[in-house]
């Protein structure tokens, strides 16, 4: 069975909460769908915790890391978190041996991965570390026409930190609609698996998805939030909100 993760955003506690239990729940293979890093206090221990994953892919917060030129897109919160995890990378500094090797992990991330007729992607098919899909783009007809037409069968994403089912035939269903259970059929399908590190669906707890070939179930975590906050504020170049949106679950 694989689990399916996504938008760790260097929060170590909800990272060993997922790991934990997709371990419990006998995942055999784990796909991380980027953004390791960004947001969060903790990005040096998040990246150690995933060098060994089966599958690992480029998200926008590794991009603006890797090129500087995508955090100009970023808002200033986005952006001082990247700075401040560009400084806790350095590989000249104490950090020297270690910090190499996360940044060669790191630069030799994915932007896609295939297998059969299922893509793996951090944002769309069309736009596989930038783009968007939300949940209200289900009345966007031409953009998800467009989208489904890069997907075979099936397709894994993240980014919007939202987990949720998008359907060829323009539906779409929240994890609580399907009982966070959801058996595949022949249609095209999209699977956002939500956030390990900051969800935004107004549920605090981590999320990510096992994926056994035919049924698709997300799973919820609860992780100790109060401390992954009270280190992001302990940090300056951190701002509060990133804190207290974890509090928020959004």
């Amino acid at each position: 069975m694989k689990a399916i993760i996504s938008d760790i955003h260097a929060n170590v506690e909800a990272f060993q909460a997922v790991l934990k239990d997709m371990q419990y729940q006998g995942a055999t293979e784990i796909i991380c769908l980027g953004d390791f890093v960004g947001y969060g206090p903790n990005p040096k221990e998040c990246i150690d915790l995933a060098v060994d994953f089966d599958v690992a892919l480029r998200g926008n917060h590794e991009h603006a890391l890797l090129t500087e030129r995508e955090g100009a897109n970023f808002n200033i919160k986005a952006k001082n978190s990247i700075e401040w995890t560009r400084q806790q990378l350095n590989p000249l500094g104490d950090d020297s041996e270690a910090n190499t090797k996360r940044w060669n992990f790191l630069d030799g991330l994915e932007t896609t991965h295939t297998e059969g007729d299922i893509l793996y992607v951090h944002g769309t098919p069309r736009d596989a570390i930038t783009e968007y899909l939300y949940p209200r783009d289900i009345y966007d007809e031409e953009k998800l026409q467009s989208i489904f037409a890069k997907v075979d069968w099936l397709c894994f994403c993240g980014h919007t930190h939202v987990p949720g089912i998008w359907t060829e035939d323009m539906l779409y269903l929240t994890p609580r609609e399907v009982n966070c259970r959801y058996h595949l059929v022949k249609k095209k399908t999209i699977i956002n698996v939500g956030s390990v590190g900051q969800p935004r669906d107004g549920d605090t707890r981590a999320t990510y998805v096992l994926f056994d070939g035919s049924c698709v179930i997300f799973r919820k975590v609860a992780y100790r939030v109060e401390t992954t906050a009270r280190k992001i504020r302990s940090i300056p170049q951190l701002d509060p909100y990133l804190a207290q949106r974890l509090l928020d679950g959004r």
